[in-house]
């Protein structure tokens, strides 16, 4: 992790009253996904998320600046055709099948009212272990 004193920018959803952190609800349709391959794709455009400038801003309860109204557009790609892990742990009732291959995304960010855009750099990506597949969870299916 780099110094977090020099984080510029916090891109995030923010934390509910409930206690659910950094996830809001998107279109089923940004989503493509096969499991039996390992493909998968996650597409946003245009997303509204505030910018807390660094993480620590971003948790606190009263965020000090506050937030600036941002928005973000992303695609990652999970392309498969990799090896095939299975998953069986009967202690936590959880098993899963999964294909693992690398997975990259292309990201971009601008702050409302700024002509700054920032994006991300494809050629300075790294992922290991990313996988697409099925999973049993208890109840869950």
């Amino acid at each position: 992790m780099g110094d977090p004193t020099q984080q510029a920018h916090d891109w995030e959803p923010g934390i509910l009253p409930s206690g659910l952190f950094w996830t809001i609800p998107i279109t089923p349709a940004a989503i493509v996904v096969n499991p039996m391959s390992g493909t998968a794709t996650l597409r946003a455009s245009n997303l509204s998320v505030p910018d807390y400038g660094n993480f620590f801003n971003a948790i606190s309860p009263a965020p000090d600046p506050p937030p600036v109204p941002s928005h973000v557009s992303f695609e990652v790609t999970w392309p498969g055709h990799g090896a095939v892990t299975d998953i069986d742990d009967d202690v936590f009732d959880f098993s899963g099948r999964y294909v693992i291959s690398d997975a990259t995304i292309a990201f971009t960010a601008s702050n409302d009212g700024s002509s700054i855009v920032y994006q991300s750099n494809p050629d300075g990506q790294i992922s290991f272990d990313a996988g697409v597949g099925r999973e049993r969870n208890g109840i869950f299916h």
